[in-house]
């Protein structure tokens, strides 16, 4: 009796020992952070002569137990930083009195919950008007994707965000190379 008492406890340390380390390995999500949004590339070819006035949408809050996520002032931020960094306009403006309104919405974000790599599937929305006329002269549907291996962090929530960040900046990348080839006027 004494061997199957033992065989018991024995399984029930082993289930701690995994709870635990699952635990450890899982630990507590944290937010996109906005630096790591930023487009980094000094110019993009192009400088319009005009100001912008940037919005944006579709973000969400992260707590603690839930899925990392990307602030709208955070994706708002970065992609204001962005546009200032390269140049691509004039000036981004504070307020709505501004040549041009570019409108960003996250549509979507994959959100894997397993595996060593992570892959973060991302769609925002794109929308550049033109103050003046009522025109737009952009929308588009922007797709990106980032995977962040098991070799790159060792936490999971760790390379979750990485993901999140870099198929994020990967977007802002995208959205600004493609009003850069914009013949505005």
């Amino acid at each position: 009796m004494r061997s199957e008492e033992q065989i018991v406890i024995n399984s029930h340390l082993r289930f701690l020992a995994a709870c635990a380390m699952i635990t450890l390995l899982a630990g507590c999500a944290s937010p996109a952070s906005r630096q790591e949004l930023v487009v980094e590339e000094t110019s993009f070819g192009t400088r319009h002569p005009y100001s912008v006035f940037v919005i944006a949408g579709g973000g969400g809050e992260t707590d603690a137990t839930g899925y990392t996520n990307i602030s709208n002032e955070d994706l708002e931020g970065a992609i204001k930083e962005s546009i200032i960094k390269s140049g691509l306009f004039s000036s981004v403006a504070k307020t709505h009195d501004a040549d041009y309104k570019l409108s960003v919405n996250l549509v979507s974000m994959s959100k894997p919950m397993f595996g060593l790599s992570f892959t973060i599937d991302m769609e925002m929305s794109w929308s550049l008007v033109n103050t003046k006329t009522g025109a737009a002269v952009m929308r588009e549907s922007i797709k990106s994707s980032h995977t962040t291996g098991g070799g790159e962090a060792f936490a999971a929530v760790t390379r979750i965000r990485m993901a999140v960040e870099r198929a994020a900046e990967k977007n802002i990348r995208q959205g600004l190379q493609k009003i850069a080839g914009l013949p505005l006027n």
